[in-house]
């Protein structure tokens, strides 16, 4: 038995994707709405004797691997890194590939990198600083959770402790402790990267250290010293992808249906020293892509907590324009005493509370922003703000939700719907290429499959969940009705085995497969259909359902089949071919007996 396997068969199925989004029993599987697309009712599938799942709406499906490679963004390596523990399953190094071996070193250093630097903190080393965070006011218990950390202020005490007094057995090369972001060579040197620094380590989305983000000790007389540097980009760490406290603020942000954003990491610990565990931070830049992307898997909901200053200011603006672009709704935190998180908590709390619960909509707020201080009487001015706040409306991709605002800025601002309308779409037309583009690659997944793939889907599902129906079908069935391809190959399949075999296994009829990732993703959605279409029917109505779709697919497979002929006589009519001609009456006529008979029986 491979780790994977081993895995799948030790972790409860349902129990892992309950961590993630509530589910329901559904006789013998469970329901859920699905968390990879925006549905009402629930198409998301659990299978827990077969282990896996199907959405029925977005056609996404497998098993635990891939639903936290989904949910995560994680490759097959990190999500089995990630599940072995919980599995209670040790992998040996020989079964890690070269490639992804140097990626888990990187991340070993990390994890003993941090080690080194929370037990710094409690020496006679870190007092300074430890004397620092109790008058920032940060108990033991966040500071111990958050495991937070000192750099003492020495040139290669990191560097001595990983490479030349090894405490873990391994032994790690200057080269990597550079790779890792921690070291710079020079000079035939090896120097650490944090000297004198109060340490927060950056996580991934699955609690992995891959970074970390160093701020100057206040009482350092180092003038040159930035009061912050963070790691530098590496194999492990990608500043654009990561948001600091996500991996402890997910499950708080998909329960509260709501993710808090603040700039700083001294933010997100006092929010959550304070109660307010659904926040995290964009280390003081505006959100990227990548970063709404990862919030959407937990929340559609977002409220802006940047400073009042000016740069908190730009940041919102830009991080406003990459949440508008996936569909985010966006509400802007006004902070009230002070001009960060982290001295509003402390001035009350309660107001802080309040602020975020009357956060209003970020296109009320950036409407008041642009203008503040203006005449919106005088056209030149009325028209800076119409130009300032229509690319903003440009991004929603939600008609409804766009002309919505446009009526509401129209009534603020004194003019015509039909003015604002014709100012957008000008702003829409120039990027439409891009934005066309982009609407069909993301709604690629959601495309409804044809009736008769329906149909096919549907009887293949009949026939695997009531084996003692396939009989029936081989008499009654052509193969070719079955639509696409895939589908008819699938079901001559499933014949070669039931013949060989004459007992239907899930299990068995799996490994009879060839091995193609398609044929196995088919055939668990097959199985979950029939699971969530037949559980409840008694064998009658199934075998009643079974004629009726076979009928539907005979039907269907006349009509498109008689739609061929007919051009094909009108091509060979043109070219006088009589042979062709004659061949294709007989066809013809042949096709309409069958379509008579099927219309008759019907």
């Amino acid at each position: 038995m491979t780790p994977a396997e081993e895995i799948k068969e030790k972790l409860d199925l349902v129990e892992f994707i309950r961590e993630y989004i509530p589910v329901k029993a559904a006789g013998a599987n469970f329901n859920a709405l699905c968390p990879f697309h925006g549905e009402k009712t629930p198409s998301f599938v659990i299978s827990p004797e077969k282990r896996i799942w199907h959405c029925f709406g977005c056609g996404k499906g497998g098993d635990i691997f891939t639903f936290l490679m989904e949910m995560e963004g994680l490759s097959f390596k990190e999500a089995l890194r990630q599940l072995a523990p919980k599995a209670g399953v040790v992998l040996k190094n020989d079964f890690v590939p070269k490639d992804t071996d140097r990626r888990n070193r990187l991340l070993d250093i990390m994890v003993l990198a941090v080690k080194y630097y929370e037990y710094v903190l409690t020496t006679k080393t870190g007092d300074v600083m430890r004397s620092y965070l109790e008058e920032r006011g940060l108990n033991s218990e966040i500071i111990k959770d958050w495991r937070l950390g000192y750099a003492p202020d020495s040139w290669d005490s990191l560097s001595s402790f990983l490479v030349a007094r090894p405490q873990s057995g391994k032994k790690y090369s200057p080269s990597e402790l550079e790779a890792a972001g921690l070291s710079i060579y020079k000079d035939g040197r090896t120097f650490d990267r944090f000297r004198d620094r109060l340490m927060f380590p950056l996580n991934d989305v699955a609690g992995n250290p891959v970074g970390f983000s160093g701020r100057l000790n206040p009482h350092s007389t180092d003038q040159k010293a930035g009061k912050y540097i963070n790691s530098p980009q590496s194999g492990i760490y990608d500043k654009s992808r990561l948001l600091f406290g996500l991996d402890k603020a997910k499950q708080t942000i998909k329960s509260e249906d709501l993710a808090i954003i603040v700039e700083g990491q001294m933010d997100v610990l006092t929010c959550h020293q304070f109660g307010f565990k659904n926040v995290v931070a964009s280390s003081g830049t505006a959100l990227t892509t990548a970063q709404v992307a990862l919030i959407k898997r937990y929340s559609k909901n977002i409220a802006l907590c940047f400073d009042a200053d000016a740069a908190g200011q730009l940041a919102a603006d830009r991080g406003v324009a990459e949440a508008l672009a996936q569909e985010m709704n966006v509400r802007v935190v006004i902070i009230p005493n002070g001009k960060d998180p982290d001295e509003s908590l402390r001035a009350n709390k309660e107001a802080f509370a309040a602020a975020v619960k009357n956060a209003p909509p970020m296109m009320d707020y950036y409407f008041q922003r642009l203008s503040q201080g203006l005449d919106l009487n005088d056209v030149k001015q009325r028209g800076e703000v119409i130009e300032k706040i229509m690319p903003l409306l440009a991004l929603m991709t939600n008609k409804i939700e766009a002309s919505y605002w446009l009526r509401r800025f129209a009534d603020r601002l004194g003019v015509a719907e039909t003015e604002l309308r014709e100012s957008l779409s000008k702003i829409i037309n120039k990027k439409a290429p891009n934005l066309q583009t982009a609407k069909v690659e993301k709604n690629r997944a959601l495309v409804l499959p044809s009736r008769e793939e329906q149909l096919s889907e549907r009887l293949l599902a009949i026939i695997i969940k009531f084996p003692e129906l396939l009989d029936y079908s081989i008499a009654k069935l052509n193969s070719a009705w079955l639509q696409p391809q895939k589908l008819s190959t699938f079901y001559n399949n499933l014949i070669i085995y039931y013949n060989k075999e004459t007992d239907f296994s899930y299990q068995n009829f799996r490994n009879y497969l060839s091995g193609d990732e398609e044929e196995f993703n088919l055939l668990d959605r097959l199985v979950l259909l029939g699971d969530k279409d037949f559980y409840a029917t008694d064998f009658k109505e199934v075998r009643e359902e079974l004629i009726r779709v076979l009928g539907d697919l005979e039907a269907a497979y006349l009509k498109n089949r008689l739609a061929v002929i007919a051009r094909e006589l009108g091509a060979a009519e043109e070219e006088k071919n009589e042979e062709k001609i004659n061949v294709l009456m007989e066809e013809l006529k042949y096709l309409n007996q069958e379509r008579q008979r099927n219309q008759n029986l019907s």
